[in-house]
């Protein structure tokens, strides 16, 4: 199922992930996207429409405050410091590889 309604979605949703609003060079856009965007921040409101195990995930850098709050970040469903942690040894691999 398709929805455009974030807290309808975080009721079955095993895993919500967010990226950043507003990537380098886009700057010129950064308060067109904030007001766009902000029904979908993934914040301790929404989390409470989630599973209780429901699984945080973003790729960082984060702007907390904006696509996610600095509490969900750091609060206990968050797994965003892992999945960095495993990006950056899949890169390590990516590269041995490609330079061998």
């Amino acid at each position: 199922n398709v929805t455009h309604d974030p807290m309808k979605a975080a009721k079955k949703a095993d895993i919500i992930s967010t990226d950043v609003w507003v990537s380098m060079g886009d700057e010129e856009e950064y308060d067109q996207r904030l007001h766009d965007f902000k029904p979908y921040q993934i914040n301790s409101k929404l989390l409470e429409q989630a599973k209780h195990d429901v699984m945080v995930l973003h790729c960082l850098p984060a702007h907390r405050g904006e696509e996610i709050t600095a509490n969900v970040v750091d609060g206990p469903n968050s797994a965003v410091f892992d999945q960095a942690e495993n990006r950056l040894h899949t890169q390590k691999a990516l590269l041995l590889k490609l330079l061998s």
